[in-house]
């Protein structure tokens, strides 16, 4: 061959019996087949051998197979983030004429999605009270596609009666999506207590370093994987090799890191409770938060995020003023990383309370925690 061709030699020249305790990162968008009858187009490379890099290389499908195992799921599907898994459960399930219901104490893109995508599309979506439990069987139409759950919800932090709401549903053929990222996936079992479908933002704490985009799409059984099969591959939710790979190193860490944070976070949590501007703690491991009793019954366990409301007295320049003062607390919108993170919200809009923009949203990282709770003293201190 001239040696032009042989740049493009794909068959290899070193040895391929390499073994490693790394996952590789296997980049490429074409399969090769080694005859016409072999090739096949299928999503599912799981099942019926790799067709195409959209739905995977091997490193995507074993972070896909790892999620699946720690979460007790059939099977899983790895998507490029947090809202693209909502996105793939909402157009699994939905169709026009369809009804879902969601927590109006979920993740505000899960809402923006109802009101703008699917609204368009002819599918309603109904925002219910995350503490409604059982009750929820009241809202259920003869059309009711879908039901979301987030325990704990987003900023306000109501942990849901996850059995009751799944039992209601089930009793009208109505499936049930959980939000578990908060859980990580393991302190909540999702399967275990019914649900039909479980997403996480493999971005949060399975990454746990702040420096990837991915989601996780997990579902009970078969029908349900069929079902999701042909709108994720529709939907062409490609996933990076690279991102899998740090995700699967991720995964490794995951156990000692989930330990520290819920154990520092519990210590701001409760130093934070006793401080004379902090009318409430909304942390799902303090009686204070909405569900407690839910969470100690059903839950093996709390991370790294929760909020705080100020007193009345205190005004949002203020509140803004203490985030501001914050010198390890970074102004972050999201969590579940190594880096202690501080947010205010300040239009966060929930019936019959309002907040006044004194609500923060803290994220609790590996930092020394007498060093955080000597920071928050620091900024408090400079303003009240």
């Amino acid at each position: 061959m001239d040696w032009r061709t042989k740049l493009l030699d794909p068959n290899p020249r070193a040895r391929r019996d390499y073994k490693s305790l790394a996952t590789p990162v296997y980049r490429g968008s074409t399969v090769l087949f080694d005859d016409q009858s072999s090739v096949k187009d299928s999503w599912d490379q799981a099942e019926n051998g790799y067709s195409y890099g959209l739905y995977g290389t091997p490193t995507a499908l074993e972070l896909a197979a790892r999620i699946a195992e720690i979460e007790g799921a059939h099977r899983t599907l790895i998507v490029p983030g947090g809202q693209a898994a909502i996105a793939l459960v909402y157009f699994a399930y939905c169709t026009t004429g369809s009804h879902a219901l969601v927590p109006y104490s979920a993740y505000g893109p899960n809402k923006e999605m109802a009101e703008g995508i699917l609204r368009g599309l002819g599918i309603e979506v109904e925002a219910y009270d995350p503490m409604i439990g059982a009750g929820i069987s009241d809202l259920i139409r003869s059309n009711t596609a879908l039901i979301w759950c987030e325990s704990p919800g987003s900023v306000t932090m109501e942990v849901q009666d996850v059995p009751a709401i799944v039992k209601a549903a089930h009793n009208k053929d109505v499936a049930v999506a959980l939000d578990n990222t908060y859980a990580a996936g393991v302190m909540f079992d999702a399967f275990g207590h019914g649900v039909d479908v479980s997403i996480q933002a493999l971005t949060k704490y399975v990454g746990g370093h702040s420096d990837l985009l991915l989601g996780s799409v997990s579902v009970r059984d078969a029908p349900a994987f069929e079902q999701m099969g042909p709108i994720y591959r529709q939907l062409g939710l490609a996933v990076s090799p690279d991102d899998c790979s740090l995700a699967l190193r991720g995964l490794q860490t995951l156990a000692l890191r989930l330990e520290q944070l819920e154990k520092s976070t519990l210590q701001v949590a409760h130093w934070l409770a006793d401080h004379p501007k902090i009318q409430a703690v909304f942390h799902p491991a303090l009686a204070s938060c909405p569900g407690h009793d839910v969470w100690k019954r059903d839950f093996t366990g709390s991370t790294s995020v929760f909020s705080i409301w100020f007193t009345d007295d205190v005004s949002p320049m203020q509140v803004e003023a203490v985030i501001d003062s914050l010198e390890l607390f970074q102004i972050g919108l999201s969590w579940g990383g190594v880096n202690s993170l501080a947010i205010v919200y300040p239009d966060v809009e929930r019936p019959g309370q309002d907040y006044a923009g004194r609500l923060v949203r803290l994220n609790v990282g590996l930092e020394h925690t007498d060093d955080l709770i000597r920071d928050l003293k620091s900024a408090l201190q400079t303003h009240f």
